[in-house]
């Protein structure tokens, strides 16, 4: 019998305490209707982190994105001032910018040459001699929420969201001593894989529980017994010590790590890994009900070229890393499917983390149904 939405999402209990709490169902997974429910609520209405504040640090430098479904173009105005806006011009709904990033004196639709300005203004409208009934000033780009905070623009598609440090909460207060503006950024590399986005955000939030079978390399340096794990309102950390003690075949892992391990999760998917002098994110962007995208990117506090060599075997870390991942996601995308799973049990010990991911998103789930 076929359910409905509100069945799907009626059927996790967000009240239960963690030592008895199910993981979200099978069906949060699977069902187109969750996924569309996702962009209007999830996606729709939390901050979303779309690009590097260096790639907008002058006037005139752009970047553009894609948030919930919606073209997202940030700029920066000959007044310094940054600014968001929809990517659609108000003609016939081109994007208006249609590079990842660039510099620009003025916005310029590709598809019949209407212009704007840097601050979203309608400045040029070719051959519109005789159009009666309209207003130049009403139909400028169409304004959204922007802001800046470390090294990262993030935007936000309601008119009137919390502002991004109270959204943020505790994070900002925790990362002014790690020194992100030490930092350079170093390299980006993408992953498609098949499954649904939660997945991936899943398998980061537990706890180090899959880290000793998949990951041999990381397990041999990260403190698999003091693994702390702390939920905030909006955000996870997880952290442990570096112990670099590991074996013969894993120097090149502990060589690249080192300190101590901060892996922050903000909901709902982006994710910030510390370690001492090197950061790298990951932005996970749903793609399809059974597909996603992560974007790495990486930063180094030195990035001249005598470290470009040490540089690149800690994002060859990272990628390894990654490929560990990538088929055991595969795998339970797979099995969430299946006629033999409803709905899985929590590690009170390591999953606290995937139990607050699932409670805020019924939180926003919920709202989308009323």
């Amino acid at each position: 019998m076929t359910r409905t939405l509100r069945e799907i999402v009626g059927s996790f209990d967000p009240g239960t305490p963690l030592n008895s709490a199910l993981t979200i169902p099978g069906p949060w997974y699977t069902d187109e209707g969750v996924a569309e429910l996702e962009r209007r609520t999830v996606f729709s209405r939390t901050w979303q982190m779309v690009g590097r504040a260096e790639q907008v640090a002058a006037p005139g430098q752009y970047l553009t994105a894609e948030v919930a479904g919606e073209p997202v173009l940030v700029v920066r105005g000959q007044d310094s001032k940054l600014r968001g806006f929809f990517n659609v011009c108000r003609h016939h709904a081109a994007a208006v910018m249609t590079e990842p990033c660039g510099t620009a004196a003025r916005l310029q639709c590709p598809y019949h040459g209407w212009t704007y300005g840097l601050d979203g203004s309608l400045k040029g409208i070719p051959d519109f001699d005789g159009v009666e009934s309209f207003d130049r000033k009403k139909n400028g780009l169409v304004p959204l929420s922007v802001d800046v905070w470390e090294k990262f623009v993030f935007v936000h598609l309601d008119p009137d969201p919390l502002p991004l440090t109270e959204y943020l909460g505790d994070m900002v207060g925790q990362f002014k001593p790690l020194g992100l503006d030490q930092l350079h950024f170093a390299g980006r590399r993408e992953w498609v894989i098949d499954c649904n986005w939660k997945v991936f955000v899943d398998n980061y939030l537990d706890g180090g529980y899959h880290v000793p079978y998949l990951h041999k390399g990381l397990n041999s340096i990260l403190s698999y017994a003091n693994y702390i794990i702390t939920n905030s309102a909006r955000f996870c950390l997880q952290s442990s010590p570096i112990d670099a003690a590991g074996g013969e075949a894993e120097k090149m892992t502990a060589s690249v790590r080192q300190g101590r391990a901060l892996y922050y999760w903000l909901y709902p998917n982006f994710m910030l890994n510390w370690y001492e002098g090197y950061l790298d994110t990951n932005l996970v962007l749903p793609l399809a009900i059974d597909k996603m995208k992560v974007v790495f990117e990486f930063y180094f506090n030195d990035v001249r070229q005598s470290a470009e060599e040490k540089n690149r075997k800690s994002m060859d870390v990272s990628e390894r890393i990654q490929d560990e991942d990538h088929s055991i996601c595969v795998s339970v995308q797979r099995g969430l499917k299946s006629r033999a799973y409803g709905a899985g049990r929590l590690s009170v010990r390591r999953e606290a983390g995937e139990n607050l991911f699932h409670k805020l998103l019924h939180r926003d789930l919920s709202s989308g149904l009323r």
